[in-house]
Parts: C-alpha cells; structure tokens; sequence
C-alpha cells in the first residue's frame, strides 16, 4: 500500500508537556484518514508538525517518501494544502481576491485555474461580496479553496467543520467527498464530532494524550461496531442451546438477555424456542456506534 504520510515515534514537548507524544500512524494514498480526538489530544500540534509549522522535539514523519530532516521535503510540501484552526482569509477581500493573493504568495505566474477552484467549493457567484459578510460555512469552503491553489494531491483539514450550522456541515462533507472521489485528493480530517467523521473516513487514528491508539479501517470499524439482535427471552440456557444448534454466534448478558449476531429468521427461531417452552419477551436491533467504539477504546486505555 502506498502511503502520503507516515509518522514514526513522532514527539512534541512544550516545558514538559507531552503535546505529541510516541506518535506512529499511516494515512494511505486516496484515503478520508479521520483523526478522532477529544480536544487536547494533540491533533492540532500533529498537523502542524507536518506542515512544517512546527519542529519535533524527536522523532520523523515521511511525506511523500521524503523524511521530515531532508532538504528536498519542500517539494513534498508543496503538494500539499491545509487549513489550520481557522481559515487564513482577507475579510475584506472578494473570494476572487482572496485567492489571487493566494497565487502571489505561493509565486504562480498566473491565474489559471481560479475560476475552477471557486467553481468547485461552491464560491463562483459570490462576485463582489467580502468574506466579512460570508457565513461561517462559506468562510470555511474558502479556506478550503485558498488550500488548493497550485493543485495539490493531500489536504489536511483541521475541525473543518466545528461550529458550523448542519447545513455548513453538509457543505463541507459534500465538498470533502467531491475532492476525494472526483479529485482524487488524499483527505486527513480531525475532529471531535465522531458522527460526523463516520459519513466521510475511509481510515480512522484514535489519538489521546498525543498518541495513536489504534488505527483501523472504515471496514475494520464496521466489523468492530457489527449490528447484532439483542434479545431477552424467558430462559437465555435455551436460547443458547438452540442457537449452537442453529450455529449461530451469540453473546449471553443475563438469564434473560442475549445479543445475537446474525441475520435472524424470526418465526423459525420463534418455533424452536417454543419446543422447549422458552418465550420470546422482545427483539431490537443494535449496534455500536463510532461514538460508543470510541469511548469504550478510551476507557479501555485509561485504566490500563
């Protein structure tokens, strides 16, 4: 697998503070990669060490197969965009005027191409408005757009959608997802909002205390969070026998209460249990969300 970005035992101390602390994770080439974190987890410094805002205390990451240490990373940089914390815009500039400043900065010899950026973050109409008067979805959707002047491959996107109303959110999931399928844009994503992150990852880094937990895929995740029937019955021993017999896999919580992992043909499960005199009370599907995975590996780790 090719991978845009690989951190090895990455550290960034602040007077003793662990920010980023033995930090290892992998975002794979065309991937959503969405860094889960409460806040101070150390997202924030992490993405600000790879963009080469900051220096690690120790440690390297590789950006395009470039280490962090050699001269050449520059090249690797430059085919990034990022938007840190907030978008970095001229509230009293157009969105036209916004990303020609944009072009200046990064030495372009043109314009070519701005229309299509404005086109594509949903900005081309906004003509002589300034940023000052945008909502906050649009501000963000122009942060996003000033990060892709000069055509870059790997965006990084900081809470891109904290404090946004749900339908800024939308916006920026849409345009995320455009980016990533229609661009072919490598995505990393942090936030805090799990619900949100699981519309749109195709990787996940659970990060606490400035380091990776785990890393999984969105596929790994869904098995992990699998659905199952939870049911309560009169008598969970009879479930049980029943069930091996049926080769069904199964979890048993009480003498009452079971949850069922698989597809289940209720009526002729219904009859076998009634053979044995065992009535079924309820039946309710469940399944463990982002959210929960989430809190369960947390407290998982804290009381190791």
């Amino acid at each position: 697998m090719d991978y845009v970005l690989k951190t090895n035992a990455l550290n960034k101390y602040y007077k003793g503070f662990k920010a980023v602390h033995g930090l290892s994770m992998n975002v794979p080439k065309g991937a959503i990669y969405g860094l889960i974190g409460k806040n101070g987890a150390g997202k924030t410094t992490l993405i600000r060490l790879i963009c080469g805002l900051q220096e690690p205390t120790s440690g390297e990451y590789t950006l395009y197969g470039r280490k962090n240490t050699e001269r050449e990373i520059v090249k690797s940089r430059r085919r990034m965009g990022a938007v840190v914390e907030t978008p970095s815009i001229y509230l009293d500039m157009t969105s036209e005027d916004n990303l020609k400043q944009q072009y200046r900065i990064l030495g372009l010899p043109s314009f070519d191409g701005l229309e299509d950026v404005l086109k594509l973050v949903g900005l081309e109409n906004t003509g002589k408005k300034k940023a000052k008067n945008f909502s906050l979805g649009m501000r963000q959707r122009l942060g996003i757009a000033i990060a892709l002047v000069g055509n870059p491959d790997f965006l990084v996107l900081d809470e891109p959608v904290n404090g946004l109303d749900p339908q800024g959110i939308i916006e920026i999931r849409e345009l995320i997802l455009k980016l990533n399928r229609q661009q072919q844009i490598t995505v990393l994503i942090s936030s805090h909002i799990l619900d949100e992150l699981s519309k749109l990852a195709t990787h996940y880094g659970f990060v606490d205390k400035g380091r990776i937990v785990k890393e999984m895929s969105a596929a790994q995740l869904e098995a992990a969070c699998r659905k199952c029937t939870r049911m309560e019955v009169s008598d969970t021993k009879i479930l049980a026998h029943v069930l091996d017999e049926m080769g069904i896999e199964y979890k048993i919580f009480s003498d009452t209460k079971a949850d069922v992992y698989a597809q289940i043909n209720v009526s002729k499960l219904t009859l076998a249990l009634a053979e044995y005199d065992c009535q079924v009370i309820s039946m309710k599907e469940f399944g463990e969300s982002l959210e929960s995975y989430y809190v369960n590996l947390m407290g998982g780790v804290k009381n190791e």
